[in-house]
Parts: C-alpha cells; structure tokens; sequence
C-alpha cells in the first residue's frame, strides 16, 4: 500500500500529524484471546449488569421499563424490514414509504397536529431541532425552557445553540411545576422559541394552555416534549396551540436496552413544514390512479441541496418508529386509554402508600402522571443500596441534576408495576429509612 501511494515508510504517512499529538510507541494491549475466551470474558461482564428482568424497576427519568408485545420482534425481525435504508426510489420501497405514513398520522393524531416527520434519533436531538427551527423560523437568538423539561433534553438544547450563537434561559420550577410568572419575566421581542413539558421531569401535569399564552405573548413559537403513551389520557399539546411537539418514543414497544436505540417524534403545525428536520413520507397516486407513497420536501434533508438543509439529520430510525407504530396499533384507540388510566390508578396508590412511611413525604403535591417525587428524612444513596439488596430499583436520584432537592427520589409507576410490588417497595422502603437513620444516630 504504501508503494502505491508513493510513502517510504509509516512515518511519511503520517507525516502531517503533528508530532506532539502521536502516541510515540506501541499500543498497551494484552495478548490477543481465542473466539471462547473472549465469549467467556464477556460473559462474565455481562453478569455484572442488573436489568430490568432481573429487578423490580420504578426507575424513569425519560426512559420506561413498559410491556412490549412479542407480536413487535416478529414484525420488525422480518428481512424486509431490518434491510433497506433510505427510499431513494419509491417504486421498490412502497412498504417502508408506507410505514412512514402510517407512523406519521398515528403522531400528528395523537399530538393535534397538522404534520408529523418519518422520526429522528431520539428525544433530546429532537427537542435541539426544534430549537433550530424557531430560529430559522423568526430570526430570533434567544431560548426559554423550564428547569421542569428533562435536564439531558436541556443539556442538548445548550450544545446546539452555542453553535449557532444562541442563549438559553431557564426559568425555575416552583412545586414542582413551572412558574408561569418567571416565564413572563423574561420572555420579550428577541425570544425565539419557550420549551415545557408536560408531563414535566418530575411528572407533574403542566398547565399547558397558560404556558402556552404566556410564551406567545411576543410571538415565541412554543415547543412542548411530550410522552406520546401520556396522550391517550392528557389533552394534545395541539389543543392548546402549541407550535411543536417532540419527544421520546422509547415507550412505544421499545425496549430500555441500556438506553437505546429508540426514536425521537417531531410534530409541527402545517405552517412550520418546510423547516422541519428529518424525512416525510406523503401519499400521492401513481400514472394509473393507485395510491401510493414517496418522499416530499425533501430539500430538508442534507443529500440534496446540501447547502440549503435545515437540518443536519439525513436519516430516522426508521425500526424503531416501526416499533412505534405496531404497538399503538396493538394498543387500539381505546386501549392507549385504558394503559393510561390503569398508570393513573397505580400512581395514586403509590403516592398514598409511600407517603404514608415515616421519614418519607411527597416533594410536590402536583397532579401527576405515572411519575412523582418522595423526600426522604435519610441518606439517599444509602436507602437506595438497601433497595438494591432487596432486588428493587428504587428511583432516581433528583439530586443528579436538583441540588435543592438532595433528598428528593424520582419513582415511575407503568403497568409493569403491579399492586404487590408498590406493597413490596413500601415494606423495604420502610425498612431502609429506618434502618440508614438507625445506623447514622449510632455513628453519631
């Protein structure tokens, strides 16, 4: 190779990197393995892991232990799904293309907007995006988003901005909910886009219309994240005149799978369509009449007109949005109803039941959705350890990414988690608060 090239040696190969940034001897690297020592080896690491099969899990914070129906690995484990990639050419792609569609309708229907893209790769880069298309839209260089919305969707959002010079502010949750009069206090001309989410972080149930009036007040577009399994229950963010709706997909029949891959959803008025990210799939007819299915608009995307893309996503995850759409049509019109309502009733009983423990109280008294918050009159860390010997994923720390709330613990209730095992958790909770103060007043 390096004759063909006409290089003397390595050296002259790598003769433009500059010396002070090469590693300047060889790689430290144990011996190599044979094929069943390294299976063994993983093994062996794989069984450090503790998964949700393996635990009773109340753990969420944007990703959900949720049912998946078995029906799900059959349909997308079919060689025409797990094959093709981009539907340059409709006439052989008529099944993905349809796919796409059907994806489509099922997330404009569920957040009461006018159109939905083909997916993106997940929540966070979607909730980014929106933001790039509040810009392009009004020319504006300021973003106002509530402590409340998912502190790693925020995280992205400052990542994407600071490439493109703009400013995000946040406005602090008050109980657990944002407060609609910081929100006021700082949006004004230059505001380009305000983000909520409802339910929020903490799970609470967001008085969205409110938001929503007050962000537009000096023509903001808003955007809200959403849990798409929530909209079967919660009014659509397009009722309330939301402008954009991006979320997780991950609870429609994807499995944790140690955080990903999943899909991200992005929903728009039919005002804002051009500037979306991401693909769209439209229903047309072919020179005979017969419905049919192609991409359309497509100078969004980045392999055309490169230099004019509003987006930086050229792909989906076209899979996983298949996923999607499988279990909401397992699910039925009336069952994405009756899943919500049945989280509903095991959250209530959940937040009664454990607040009820002494040295364990509830950190807002909001109404919520499958998600809420104790505070715990004992170390955290501690109690969750003792969760942990019992075989129970007890929550999320809130102290993570809320140094105010240190002692609070994020729970999430699905359908998952039965009757017995709230009961479990309130037993070993019980314990586990007793005994860390127990064994803290005798260190004392």
């Amino acid at each position: 190779m390096l004759d063909a090239i006409g290089a003397g040696s390595i050296d002259d190969l790598f003769a433009d990197i500059p010396a002070g940034v090469r590693l300047g001897r060889p790689l430290d690297l144990p011996a190599g393995q044979t094929e069943f020592e390294v299976f063994d080896h993983l093994a062996a690491l794989a069984e450090k892991n503790i998964h949700a099969d393996r635990e009773i899990s109340f753990l969420g914070a944007g990703m959900y232990d949720h049912y998946v129906p078995s029906l799900i690995d059959s349909i997308i484990t079919r060689s025409e799904f797990l094959t093709p990639y981009t539907p340059y050419q409709p006439e052989v792609s008529q099944g993905g293309l349809q796919v796409m569609f059907e994806y489509q309708t099922a997330i404009a229907e569920l957040t009461g907007l006018d159109v939905s893209n083909a997916s993106v790769y997940e929540g966070p880069s979607a909730m980014a995006a929106a933001g790039y298309l509040a810009r392009l839209e009004n020319g504006r260089s300021k973003f106002v988003v509530s402590t409340a919305v998912n502190p790693q969707y925020r995280e992205t959002l400052k990542t994407n901005a600071h490439g493109y010079g703009a400013e995000v502010i946040e406005v602090p949750a008050v109980n657990g909910l944002t407060d609609p009069a910081a929100l006021a206090e700082v949006i004004d001309d230059d505001t380009a886009a305000v983000f909520i989410q409802n339910p929020n972080f903490f799970g609470s149930i967001e008085n969205v219309g409110e938001l929503t009036t007050t962000a537009k007040a000096t023509g903001a577009l808003v955007v809200c994240v959403a849990d798409p399994l929530t909209l079967g229950v919660l009014a659509p963010p397009g009722d309330f005149g939301v402008d954009i709706c991006v979320g997780e997909g991950q609870t429609l029949g994807n499995r944790l799978d140690f955080g990903g891959p999943s899909f991200g959803f992005f929903a728009a008025t039919k005002k804002l369509i051009r500037r979306m990210p991401g693909r769209i799939a439209g229903e047309t007819t072919d020179v005979d009449g017969r419905r049919g299915w192609v991409l359309t608009l497509q100078t969004r995307e980045q392999h055309i007109r490169r230099e004019k893309a509003t987006s930086n996503i050229c792909t989906s995850q076209a899979l996983n949005a298949l996923a999607g759409v499988i279990y909401l049509s397992w699910l039925g019109r009336r069952g994405i109803v009756e899943l919500g309502e049945l989280m509903l009733k095991r959250t209530a009983y959940a937040r009664e039941t454990l607040s009820a423990i002494d040295g364990v109280e509830l950190l807002f008294d909001t109404p919520v959705f499958r998600e809420f918050a104790i505070k715990l009159d004992a170390p955290v860390d501690a109690v969750l350890d003792q969760l942990a010997l019992d075989g129970i994923n007890g929550g999320y720390k809130l102290g993570i990414d809320y140094p105010e709330y240190e002692n609070g613990v994020l729970l999430a209730i699905t359908e998952k988690r039965s009757k017995e095992q709230i009961d479990l958790l309130a037993r070993s909770l019980a314990s586990a608060v007793a005994a860390t103060n127990s064994s803290v007043g005798a260190g004392a």
